[in-house]
Parts: structure tokens; sequence; C-alpha cells
């Protein structure tokens, strides 16, 4: 098969999925909500007093320390949302229709992957947005604003690779909705919500060493002008092995699938 009919049938499936996003936007209104209401949550229920713990930066502190979690967070439960509709394409029999027809079958799982991660790009945007409109500022240059965005696109293709997978080997689309999450949690067990120095000795650990407090610790540093020393190494790392271990996880399960 040509490389134009490969593009082409990868662009058929990106529009497949594009218009089910439009045509069934409760998920992407849920995708949306749960980071947003946390964020809600943590700066006017929390943030006075957990500000109080960062060196008395009250709420507008605690806003500026908390937004990369909450970014990771809803670049994970996006990750949710990609497992769901995997195991329910598998699940009806529409992988399995697609596999008669003659088209280039890695375009099935590209559809999925490119569309979850626009999908989850724009649903970050939303919540920085409503992070700005209750007082989020920040010093960070274009450059650094198009590091940070280049970074959460990274995680997103990770994740969603990841929860690709999850979907394949789901048998049912509530396994599926169940599988990816501890993603959604890993930020509350890393730097996300308060330092990990706060932290008793084995979880300090591991959060020090989880993937996403590497990929936060790099955000905050990126729009708060703080200093990023190895975490941005180590960010870049993470994302491209999580990549690497969701696209082989995938396409093995895909395969096996398909046999």
């Amino acid at each position: 098969m040509s490389a134009s009919y490969a593009i082409a049938d990868c662009l058929t499936m990106l529009g497949r999925n594009l218009k089910r996003l439009r045509r069934y936007p409760s998920l992407t209104v849920m995708l949306l909500a749960v980071p947003i209401v946390f964020l809600l949550l943590f700066v006017y229920v929390f943030g006075e007093t957990l500000g109080a713990g960062l060196g008395d930066a009250g709420r507008a502190g605690y806003l500026r320390y908390v937004l990369p979690g909450i970014v990771l967070m809803t670049v994970a439960s996006g990750a949710q949302g990609t497992a769901i509709a995997v195991a329910t394409d598998l699940t009806q029999g529409i992988i399995a229709r697609f596999r008669t027809m003659a088209i280039f079958r890695p375009a099935i799982l590209t559809g999925h992957v490119v569309g979850a991660v626009l999908q989850t790009m724009l649903i970050v945007v939303a919540v920085v947005a409503v992070a700005v409109l209750i007082g989020f500022r920040s010093g960070a240059s274009v450059w650094e604003w198009l590091a940070a965005t280049g970074l959460v696109a990274l995680t997103a293709f990770a994740m969603t690779w990841l929860s690709v997978a999850m979907g394949l080997v789901s048998k049912t689309v509530e396994g599926a909705s169940n599988l990816p999450l501890p993603l959604v949690f890993l930020p509350f067990l890393g730097s996300g919500f308060v330092p990990t120095g706060s932290m008793p000795t084995a979880l300090r650990w591991f959060a020090e060493y989880q993937p996403f407090t590497p990929i936060m610790e790099t955000l905050r540093g990126l729009l708060l002008g703080t200093a990023i020393g190895h975490h941005g190494a180590g960010a870049v790392a993470w994302c491209l092995a999580l990549s690497a271990l969701g696209y082989a996880w995938a396409r093995r399960s895909f395969n096996r699938e398909r046999s």
C-alpha cells in the first residue's frame, strides 16, 4: 500500500473519531468538568491553608503551584475516555469489520490516538483558561509557553497509547473505564498538590521517582520561571518510554486480537 493511501486511511479514521466526539459530547463534557471541579475545589476550599504551607503563598500562590497537577490530571482523564472508545469499538465489532476491509490497518489505532490527543489538548486549553479567569498569572515567555505546550502534547501522546492498549485488553467497556483510573491519581501521589518533601519517607520516594513528578516540575518551572534542573530531561525520557511501551503493548494486543 502506498504512503498516500496510508495517510488517507489515517485521516479517514481520524475524521471518524472527531465526528463521534461531536455527536456524543457528554464524554468530553465529563472529561472537562472533572479537572475544573478539582481546580476550584483545591483553590477555593483548600487553597488558603495549603498555600500557607508553601511559605505563606496564600490562595493565589497555591493556584500557581497546583495548576500543573490539574493539567496532568486532565491528560490522565483523557486517557480514560480513549480506553472507553477503543473498548466500545472492539466489543461492538466495528474493529473486526474494519479488518475485513482493504485499509491501512494501523490507521484504526492511529485515528484513535490523534483524535484523543487533539481532544485532550483542547480540554487542557479550557482548564488553563479557567485558571486564568480565577487569577492564574504566568511570567513565562512565548518560548516557555510553547515548550510547556509541547510537553503536555507529548505526555498526552504517551498516555493515549497506554489507554489504547488498555482498551484493547479490556473485555468490557466497564473494565476499560476502570483500568486507566490509577493514572488519574498519580498527580496526587507526586508533587501535583503538595511538595514531596512533606510526605512520609516511603511515599516520598515513590512520589519523587514516579513518571508524573518530573513532568509536573518541568511544567511548573516553565510557567513560573523557577529552576527545572534535571526534571526536564526526566520528563521527556518518561514520555518517550511510556509512548514506546504503550505503542508496543497496543500493537501486540491488536495483532493478537486479529489472529
